[in-house]
């Protein structure tokens, strides 16, 4: 199975190593954040519940991506007003152990 990513304003697809990135940022357990995919400077927004849902730019559109997710959910909570840098990933050691005790069979918090 593969995962295939587009901007939601002009449909481009990433190149191989953003690819790999995105695929990655599924696996973030984030809620209104914004996430950088490098290298080819993607913006990922994970809303998920009143943020709406998991968005995607391409480098051309990320001041496209904020100004949407601004004007449509920027008076709900302060997280689409976060200003950059943005990280890269969110993960700790606490999601880590969660995932492997999920894939385990295991109670996570997920």
């Amino acid at each position: 199975m593969r995962v295939i990513f587009r901007c939601q304003f002009c449909d481009a697809v990433p190149e191989a190593a953003t690819q790999l990135n995105l695929e990655h940022s599924l696996r973030e357990f984030a809620f209104g954040q914004y996430l950088d995919a490098l290298p080819g400077r993607w913006l990922v927004w994970h809303g998920h519940g009143l943020l709406g849902p998991v968005r995607y730019a391409c480098a051309e559109h990320r001041g496209d991506l904020t100004a949407f997710l601004r004007e449509n959910y920027g008076t709900i909570a302060p997280h689409p007003w976060k200003r950059p840098p943005y990280p890269t990933s969110v993960r700790t050691a606490g999601t880590d152990r969660a995932l492997r005790l999920k894939a385990q069979g295991g109670q996570g918090f997920f």
